[in-house]
């Protein structure tokens, strides 16, 4: 089975600072990340497909990502970055599919994490943003934090038409092995069918010098209990999880996770899913 990676990044530092990668933890990520430096990680764990999606909320990089999906066989689509509350986002979002490499825009992401307002997402300036998102055919994706779970639930009820991918399940606090309120707000949100959830970005939610899978397993196995496989997509987070794991390590942790499921569950989690929901 060919994987689908639905989940990684890159950067070059010497195109743009990375701003969010700062103080000892994240110095290791203080270098460029290249396709160039994925691919061979790709092809050893059998991925034949990825989504590239955004790192920082700038305008022009969104167009990078695209042109480099034209350039790159392995990128299937694009997560993108644009201002959901300008007044023209959709004819923004319309610019963006007519640029080189457009067709490969899937979606759109906003670092909603770093929103002080936990209530951002139910603002009228964004709902009518990511109302326009739905009406150009893509998909959102959540980076959010436990504590912003609720107003997640609360946009997507308002929003049936649109698909909500909640990227790193929502950052449940492996770490300290809570699961409150994490699990309540993710299964309330995983209960709207419109709603995808990510196996991604997990290993450097637990310690990182020291995760194991069993660590891991009490989050997924809620995910998989409140999703399903055919709502569930695994993602590398590819190069933020070298803090935690090599890439390889990330896929053979998620491959454990899911040794319950049979053939075919497996093929969506880490396949059809993501095919599916951003139409690769």
């Amino acid at each position: 089975m060919t994987v689908v990676d639905a989940h990684h990044h890159v950067w070059d530092l010497s195109v743009r600072d990375q701003d969010w990668i700062t103080g000892p933890e994240l110095q290791p990520l203080r270098r460029d990340f290249t396709m160039a430096d994925l691919a061979p990680e790709a092809s050893a764990a059998g991925v034949g497909r990825t989504v590239l999606v955004q790192t920082i909320t700038v305008p022009e990089e969104t167009p990078e990502f695209l042109a480099l999906a034209d350039e790159h066989e392995l990128i299937a689509g694009v997560v993108g970055w644009t201002d959901l509350t300008r007044p023209d986002v959709t004819d923004e979002l319309a610019r963006l599919r007519e640029l080189h490499g457009g067709q490969y825009l899937k979606g759109i992401r906003h670092q909603v994490q770093g929103e002080p307002d936990p209530q951002w997402l139910l603002r009228a300036d964004v709902r009518r943003g990511l109302a326009a998102v739905a009406d150009a055919g893509l998909v959102y994706d959540l980076v959010v934090l436990p504590h912003q779970l609720p107003a997640c639930v609360k946009a997507a009820e308002a929003l049936p038409q649109l698909t909500f991918v909640l990227d790193h399940l929502g950052k449940p606090p492996i770490a300290s092995g809570a699961r409150e309120p994490w699990a309540s707000g993710m299964r309330a949100l995983a209960a709207l069918p419109h709603t995808v959830g990510k196996l991604s970005g997990l290993v450097t939610e637990a310690d990182r010098a020291a995760w194991t899978v069993g660590d891991l397993r009490p989050y997924t196995d809620i995910a998989l209990d409140a999703f399903g496989p055919g709502r569930l997509m695994f993602g590398s987070d590819w190069p933020v999880c070298t803090l935690a794991a090599p890439y390889g390590d990330v896929l053979g942790a998620a491959r454990e996770l899911t040794k319950g499921l049979d053939d075919g569950e497996r093929a969506q989690v880490f396949a059809d899913t993501a095919a599916r929901v951003y139409g690769l």
